[in-house]
């Protein structure tokens, strides 16, 4: 009756309009499933069997029509597995109505059938999978019967009911940019969505663990795909890097511009008072201390960062060393006015350049060390600043560093200290005012610099050590000469000898 339609029946004859069924689903057995196929394969109706994967039946030649769900050894429930994964279905959980059923165990009128259904149907559990039997029927009717039956998502044509996918009874799904991370004590299904840390993304619905970006990418904002990074350093293009490039050459010009001020009035009696000698080394050096300060800007090589620390550093240590000799001259010069005074000898040029020398072999010995033992190399940060990469000098020995600072520190310190002693000599030699200042002025941007240094990353340490460099030489070059340029230049009356004695006598 179920192969030829309702109603009085012709073998081999189909009397009604009814539309052919597509498939058969049972054969819980193998002797049921064999007898069933013997006659189904009469009008080509094919059987889906769940049962276990039998030989017997995976004979094509006997059996044309006969598909059977377990692939090899695996069984129906693993079958179900797929759907479930594939469904983001919970056990127990009911998406469809089942509300008509092609063969139902209940139904009367299918007389044997519906034993033989009851029977077929046991190993689904039937009364707790009402939604099992239109599952896989309408997932039968989505598969190829041309080849052997098996759950295969890309070999399937999903019906339309199955497209909205509903969610967990337990948890949300977790979109791209977060991961499913379980819960202590809760079934698999529960779970709960977590940002993935940094430096990770996750593509894809329901990840179970972040996927690390690449050295040269980084996360976007959502966390769900991989940014390429910005390559950056403090370039002479942008304009932080030309400002300080071109204050820099200004401020070294400058300096020329004084030495030939006091080379041109070599002879005037307010050169010649404070040391020339010591005036043009202190002048060179400083030029040359603002100069050095555009070997940190540019794109950092290996060569640049072995020397621009250490050029700073020696260069420096010339100019601090003037000035504290130029600072004891200044002593030593009162007080060798004393008759008798043993202090004539140290007044020389010699002298004075004896303890220049000491002092910048001393700061080149402890660079000779620095580049010895660990020196400055080229890094790229990838950590500091998200979506950038920046090339950078890594200083190697930050202990040597910090060693080589506090030298400069030392003598900054001893160079004010004896200035300040010596700060109410006579007018007349009376430069130890102004060193007091100029001194004052380092110390006060050194010791600003350092905590700077510690909180900055990236190209801000650069900058802020350019900054300090160029602010401490501009505060001892305005200090020291900006007042004796004024009365050469402005005030000419008073570089005369008989206004120094006058002082002097006074």
């Amino acid at each position: 009756m179920w192969l030829s339609g309702s109603g009085p029946t012709i073998p081999n004859y189909r009397c009604d309009k009814q539309s052919n069924s597509v498939a058969v689903i049972g054969g819980m057995s193998t002797t049921l499933s064999m007898a069933i196929a013997t006659i189904l394969k009469l009008y080509k109706v094919p059987q889906i069997s769940y049962g276990l994967f039998d030989l017997l039946l995976a004979d094509k030649v006997q059996y044309p029509y006969v598909y059977q769900m377990g692939s090899k050894q695996s069984t129906l429930h693993l079958a179900f597995i797929q759907l479930m994964l594939h469904f983001d279905w919970n056990w127990l959980h009911h998406f469809l109505k089942c509300t008509n059923p092609v063969i139902s165990a209940n139904d009367k009128s299918c007389g044997n059938g519906a034993r033989m259904a009851a029977e077929t149907y046991d190993i689904l559990n039937f009364k707790s999978f009402p939604d099992a039997i239109e599952i896989l029927v309408k997932v039968g009717q989505a598969i190829p019967l041309n080849q052997e039956f098996s759950i295969n998502e890309e070999d399937i044509d999903w019906p339309a009911e199955f497209s909205q996918t509903p969610i967990s009874t337990c948890s949300l799904k977790c979109g791209p940019g977060f991961k499913k991370t379980a819960l202590e004590g809760q079934p698999t299904c529960c779970f709960n969505c977590t940002t993935c840390p940094q430096g990770k993304i996750s593509n894809h619905t329901d990840a179970e663990e972040c996927l690390q970006c690449p050295e040269d990418q980084y996360p976007n904002k959502k966390r769900d795909r991989c940014l390429p990074r910005t390559v950056t350093f403090l370039a002479y293009e942008e304009p932080l890097g030309m400002t300080l490039a071109c204050a820099a050459i200004c401020f070294s010009l400058l300096t020329v511009l004084v030495l030939g001020v006091f080379l041109k009035h070599r002879d005037t009696p307010i050169v010649k008072a404070n040391n020339r000698s010591l005036s043009y080394t202190l002048l060179v050096s400083l030029s040359l201390c603002f100069l050095c300060s555009l070997l940190f800007i540019g794109h950092p090589t290996t060569a640049t960062c072995l020397l621009r620390q250490t050029t700073f550093a020696v260069v420096f240590t010339v100019a601090v060393s003037c000035i504290l000799a130029k600072t004891i001259t200044v002593v030593l010069a009162f007080r060798a006015t004393q008759p008798g005074s043993r202090l004539h000898r140290w007044l020389g040029s010699t002298a004075s350049y004896s303890l220049i020398f000491t002092c910048t072999i001393i700061q080149m010995g402890l660079c000779g060390i620095w580049l010895g033992t660990y020196p400055p190399f080229l890094e790229m940060d990838i950590h500091s600043e998200p979506g950038f990469i920046i090339i950078q000098c890594n200083e190697g020995s930050l202990l040597i560093f910090y060693c080589v600072l506090g030298y400069m520190a030392l003598l900054a310190l001893a160079s004010f200290t004896v200035a300040f002693l010596a700060r109410n000599l006579p007018d007349t030699f009376n430069e130890a005012k102004f060193l007091t200042f100029s001194m004052l002025v380092f110390c006060s941007v050194w010791i600003s610099f350092l905590p700077s240094y510690q909180s900055s990353k990236g190209k801000a340490i650069v900058a802020l050590e350019i900054f300090a460099i160029l602010t401490s030489s501009a505060g001892i070059l305005t200090c020291i000469f900006a007042p004796k340029c004024y009365v050469i230049l402005l005030r000419s009356e008073r570089n005369t000898l008989e206004i120094l004695k006058r002082k002097s006598t006074s």
